[in-house]
């Protein structure tokens, strides 16, 4: 740890301890003065052996996760009940926060607000919040977690969710909120307008829109979660191009989108994660991630911690260029960014050396196949 940031990790744990709302540069700024490439995690982690885990979660530049996983508790019998957190839990979230900016001063940490589906212990088992079926059972939502419908569609469950969003970001712990499976229907606009007044111009609000447009939720919305499931082909990959550009054109600044693709055959597929990273960077000042499928076993999410990602970028200097072969690049700071889609197999030349991350080969004329991308640093 560098001197600046032991000393940033003091002031916060001092200041945390004393009850007072932790220090640190506003969101805009940490969004703003990032380094690239920049990761996420989505809910659970990276994996890497003789790690810790703060340190692994302090690598990405924006984490979220439900209250919990940062200390906090919801102040009722069932949490899904409460607008509140039970006070000594803030501490302890306050804390949390100081540990992982302490290490990553850059870091944006957002607060997952259920509304869609929740866990059974979410509510009492007769709270009229559970959406039913014609004959009065609870619906079904996620499978997997043996998840049930809640019913967004009332206009006070939409109201109790504004101020459960409102309680996370006043807690002082997170810089926004974070909803999942967002749609564009009449409710769920309906809810993020609320949400929105609820915490405040200044939060940011993340939505899984997957590789969707949502331009009725778009002027309150600072980005989209963009879990994408589908990436077989060329088709796939130019929707998920065009979504991210559009995100990045179309939602309210400071924008956040966050693109994450999945292994096809194996973690090792290293040519779709330098693809990931690469689009990302050319696409977006956003973030990115390379994960397991969701349909594994195992948690979803789950990633490696990839040597690529440590590359040094700094802050792109120029808007991306499109090829015509296809291939997009981008200048940065320390480099350039190349993302080449499926069926495009490009050569990029330079004027002086550049060191090849992915294999460390210096050199003046480097070519990057189809469905893969690359970062090239200035040797020297």
């Amino acid at each position: 740890m560098n001197g600046r940031r032991f000393a940033l990790l003091s002031t916060y744990l001092t200041l945390s301890a004393s009850g007072a709302a932790p220090v640190g540069s506003p969101a805009i700024e940490r969004i703003a003065g990032r380094g690239f490439p920049s990761i996420f995690q989505a809910w659970n982690p990276a994996e890497a052996d003789g790690v810790g885990a703060s340190e692994l979660e302090a690598r990405h530049d924006l984490l979220f996760h439900a209250a919990d996983f940062f200390g906090l508790r919801w102040d009722a019998e069932h949490p899904g009940q409460a607008t509140a957190f039970a006070a000594d839990s803030i501490e302890a979230g306050l804390r949390r926060r100081a540990e992982l900016l302490g290490r990553n001063p850059d870091m944006v940490l957002l607060c997952e607000i259920r509304y869609r589906d929740a866990h059974r212990s979410f509510l009492a088992a007769d709270s009229p919040w559970w959406a039913r079926d014609e004959n009065g059972q609870p619906r079904i939502g996620w499978e997997e977690g043996g998840y049930l419908m809640l019913d967004f569609g009332r206009p006070d469950f939409r109201d109790h969710v504004a101020a459960r969003a409102a309680a996370a970001v006043g807690s002082g712990v997170f810089d926004g909120v974070m909803l999942d499976w967002w749609e564009e229907d009449d409710d769920r606009v309906a809810l993020i307008q609320k949400v929105r007044a609820a915490v405040g111009a200044d939060a940011l609000i993340l939505v899984n829109a997957n590789d969707r447009r949502s331009p009725r939720s778009a002027p309150f919305v600072n980005g989209h979660f963009m879990e994408c499931y589908r990436s077989a082909g060329e088709a796939d990959w130019a929707r998920i191009e065009a979504s991210l550009a559009w995100a990045e054109a179309n939602l309210r600044p400071p924008r956040i989108n966050c693109l994450e693709t999945w292994w096809a055959d194996s973690r090792r597929d290293l040519d779709r994660m330098r693809a990931t990273t690469a689009l990302g960077l050319t696409a977006s000042d956003g973030y990115v991630l390379f994960a397991d499928p969701n349909p594994l076993p195992t948690p979803d999410h789950l990633h490696d911690w990839y040597p690529f990602w440590d590359a040094e970028l700094g802050a792109p200097v120029a808007a991306a260029e499109k090829r015509d072969d296809g291939s997009v690049r981008r200048a940065f700071e320390n480099g350039l960014a190349l993302y080449a889609p499926p069926g495009c197999s490009t050569v990029v030349e330079f004027e002086a050396p550049h060191r090849r991350v992915s294999t460390g080969e210096t050199g003046l004329v480097h070519a990057v196949e189809g469905l893969d991308g690359e970062i090239f640093l200035h040797d020297g």
